[in-house]
């Protein structure tokens, strides 16, 4: 990638829709869109304005689209370089043509996340800040949409910022007692101060990463199991929480043969729910499989919410997944409330705690508020303020902070240990650079090109 190219790529889904947009970075985005631009000179507006124009073919100068062109001069732009927006005609050929025409007046294809990644290497943001922008793009709630805007307005960074250059304030300070000793136990001023700022940035760290477990259930959801016997409302239950028949739900004991996927939004919470194939013994292949890939699934999930048919006797089926889910964190649903009741809640005291029963219905919809509030409070347990919080939405990030703290013990250990202070430093200084690593202030190229290599074209 050469930063003084000027860059084109189609910046919204292509499809038919109301407009598309075609973006141009780079120091000739706007000399360049002139040549393709017809009723306007774009070299003679002012900046951040918006003008009604045509936009010609380059060889052959034929109106392709009718269109708005924003043009941006740097540095007040999201690249910090010059950029210009096309707004066309949303339709898959007005867009690809605009965009052929772009790149036959000069510009080039941008790779995938490239104007982001022009904005982190011109100093618009950092890398935990551009990470947020592809958070932001596939976030799936509300919530995980509003822990991604504060990690984009810089929550995490401004963090991360404190803590190296607290690190920063105590080598220093380490370097001038020791290259300018005052009293005869330089060492052991030294090593106390690196001794309380390594408890003190650990502590910060660990308040981080306990906060990291919210932020994967907001990036990835909550994986939940939904298991039970043939026949028990496994899919019914799926449909009613996605609001649409995403597995299909008859009477036939044995429908679901595979596992279903479906994310839905619970209180602002993305359940993974995977309804899985009915437990059972059975000599049909086929079902085997899926009943083998049920109990894996199990096994995996954060949740399970094990479903019993009330209007039917306890079976040997059941009472294995009882016990098998014992130690999981499950929720029972006493299902199929609208029928005649043989199961009641008595008889599952010797296997079920109460507070983990719901007594549902799907037919009637009746319960699932219950076990929605139930879901809620089992990973969050009160309201989360994704306004004041710094959620974690990137492993990456996490893995950097275990590392971290991994150098801070090590540099505890060596103070124990009496070990000399210049040792000591370079476990210290190890972890201030790995705290480096999330902000991107100490990165290495190969590392941004993989990062950036995930975002969308056009981003």
């Amino acid at each position: 990638m050469y930063i003084k190219d000027t860059i084109v790529a189609i910046s919204t889904a292509l499809g038919e829709g109301a407009i598309g947009i075609v973006r141009l970075s780079g120091e000739e985005a706007v000399q360049i869109a002139n040549k393709i631009i017809k009723g306007k000179n774009l070299e003679k507006v002012p900046s951040h304005t918006i003008h009604y124009a045509h936009v010609q073919d380059y060889h052959h100068h034929q109106i392709i689209d009718e269109v708005m062109v924003s043009v941006m001069l740097s540095p007040r732009t999201f690249t910090r370089e010059d950029v210009v927006e096309i707004n066309c005609h949303g339709g898959i050929i007005a867009v690809q043509q605009v965009l052929e025409a772009a790149m036959d007046a000069g510009a080039r294809l941008a790779e995938p996340g490239e104007f982001t990644k022009r904005a982190f290497l011109n100093g618009r943001i950092d890398l935990s800040q551009a990470e947020a922008v592809m958070d932001l793009i596939e976030a799936k709630t509300s919530k995980a949409m509003q822990a991604s805007v504060n990690q984009l307005q810089g929550s995490l960074s401004h963090k991360i910022s404190s803590l190296r250059q607290k690190m920063l304030d105590t080598l220093a300070q380490v370097e001038v007692t020791i290259d300018y000793p005052e009293y005869d136990d330089v060492e052991e001023l030294s090593s106390h101060q690196l001794l309380t700022t390594a408890q003190q940035v650990k502590a910060e760290i660990n308040d981080l990463l306990q906060q990291a477990q919210h932020g994967k259930l907001f990036r990835e959801g909550i994986n939940t199991a939904i298991i039970g016997r043939p026949n028990v409302g496994k899919s019914s239950l799926l449909n009613v929480l996605t609001g649409y028949d995403k597995a299909i739900v008859t009477d036939i004991a044995g429908t679901t043969r595979d596992t279903v996927e479906e994310f839905v939004n619970v209180r602002g919470v993305p359940l993974h729910l995977i309804d899985t194939a009915g437990i059972r013994q059975t000599d049909e292949i086929v079902e085997q499989i899926g009943v083998t890939k049920s109990r894996e699934v199990m096994k995996k999930a954060d949740l399970i919410i094990l479903i019993l048919n009330q209007s039917e006797p306890l079976n040997e089926t059941d009472i294995e997944l009882l016990t098998l889910t014992e130690d999981k964190n499950r929720i029972i649903l006493l299902n199929k409330q609208d029928l005649e009741p043989v199961v009641t809640q008595a008889q599952l005291e010797q296997y079920v705690d109460k507070t983990d029963l719901i007594l549902t219905s799907m037919t009637e919809e009746s319960g699932l508020d219950e076990l929605e509030q139930q879901i809620y409070h089992r990973f969050f347990s009160g309201n989360i303020q994704t306004q004041d919080v710094t959620y974690l939405l990137n492993s990456r990030h996490v893995q950097l902070l275990k590392q971290a703290i991994q150098s801070l013990d090590e540099v505890i250990q060596g103070i124990e240990l009496s070990l000399p202070v210049d040792l000591i430093q370079i476990d210290f200084t190890r972890a201030w650079d790995l705290l480096g690593e999330i902000t991107g202030e100490s990165v290495q190229d190969e590392l941004l090109n993989k990062l950036f290599s995930q975002f969308c074209l056009g981003k």
